[in-house]
């Protein structure tokens, strides 16, 4: 997340890319390898319809809608305090943009600890609130849940390394993989994960050899988020990457733009337009018909040019419903 004393990093300048009108399915990813000659993924995590759209509009490949709304949105300190309400609420949210990224729902805390009954329903519900796919945290101890999600046919993302989920275990949010038995232990897990049934693999905070290793040890794509470059595929948050997010910035987290500041600059303009009186003015507002003016005992009051939009047509350009208006 992003720091708002540092300017942005400059990314790969791009001009916008031309919108790729197919959507993506679970298919896609399962020869997703750049090994094979694939494109590298891009998924991003967001938590609603407004970026949805701007992840349709940049050609985004997967959106997560990932349990760290609870810190980036909501204002936990960690991600322990999600339901599973939550994710699928803001799961609905991604869906009503009919994005053409694949939607992938995360599994809370407590979603997948349970029984595997009550784990396939909780990953359901997030299916119907609009996901195609979900993700939960976590190595051989999370076999049973993969293969009773998959088995109710429901695609599955696992996730290994840094699991923020597992900070009360691990002390923090804090690097893995830091010596050779954590990154023998860790492979066997991403590949015990691949057998399990995942079509892909989240990998997070590890040095960048065992991103490298744990990509190539796979058949299933991998998508790296603070694994270095060698993975199948990158995720960052949608409020880190574009600069809303200001508080702290991870080493993995590049700045695309500056949206924090832009955000406040225009809120300060909007407020002192209001309190100087240049907000609004008369373009911004709706002026009576003399018909109105007469009818109110208001002749030769001037109120500029008296509207000539329809009455038909609704405050935002939408037709009112028969009972409405006044």
């Amino acid at each position: 997340m992003a720091s708002g004393n540092n300017k942005p990093t400059e990314g790969t300048k791009a001009t916008k890319p031309a919108v790729n009108l197919r959507k993506r399915t679970v298919p896609f990813f399962r020869s997703s390898k750049r090994s094979a000659g694939a494109a590298p993924i891009v998924m991003v995590t967001a938590y609603d319809a407004p970026s949805a759209r701007v992840a349709t509009e940049a050609d985004v490949d997967m959106i997560l809608v990932g349990d760290s709304v609870a810190m980036v949105v909501l204002g936990y300190d960690d991600t322990l305090q999600v339901t599973v309400e939550d994710i699928a609420y803001h799961t609905a949210a991604v869906a009503r943009a009919k994005p053409t990224a694949l939607i992938v729902g995360d599994m809370p805390w407590m979603s997948f600890h349970v029984s595997t009954t009550d784990t396939v329903v909780n990953a359901a519900e997030l299916i119907r609130a609009g996901a195609g796919a979900v993700k939960l945290e976590g190595g051989v101890n999370r076999i049973p849940a993969i293969e009773a999600i998959s088995a109710a046919e429901i695609p599955v993302v696992g996730h290994v390394g840094l699991t923020p989920q597992s900070t009360n275990v691990m002390g923090g949010f804090k690097i893995q993989g830091r010596r050779a038995a954590a990154v023998h232990r860790l492979i066997d897990e991403a590949k015990a994960l691949e057998q399990a049934g995942c079509f892909a693999l989240v990998i997070e905070g590890v040095p960048d050899v065992v991103g490298k290793l744990v990509t190539e040890a796979l058949s299933i794509p991998t998508i790296g988020i603070g694994a270095g470059p060698a993975t199948d595929g990158q995720v960052l948050v949608y409020h880190d990457l574009i600069g809303l997010e200001n508080r702290f910035k991870p080493r993995f987290v590049r700045r695309y733009g500056t949206a924090f500041d832009d955000q406040v600059n225009a809120l300060a303009t909007y407020a002192n337009d209001v309190r100087s009186g240049a907000f609004p003015t008369e373009a911004e507002s709706y002026q009576a018909k003399p018909e109105l003016l007469d009818a109110l005992g208001l002749q030769g009051v001037t109120t500029g040019r008296p509207d000539d939009q329809p009455d038909s047509i609704g405050l935002y350009g939408s037709r009112p419903t028969e009972s409405g208006g006044a």
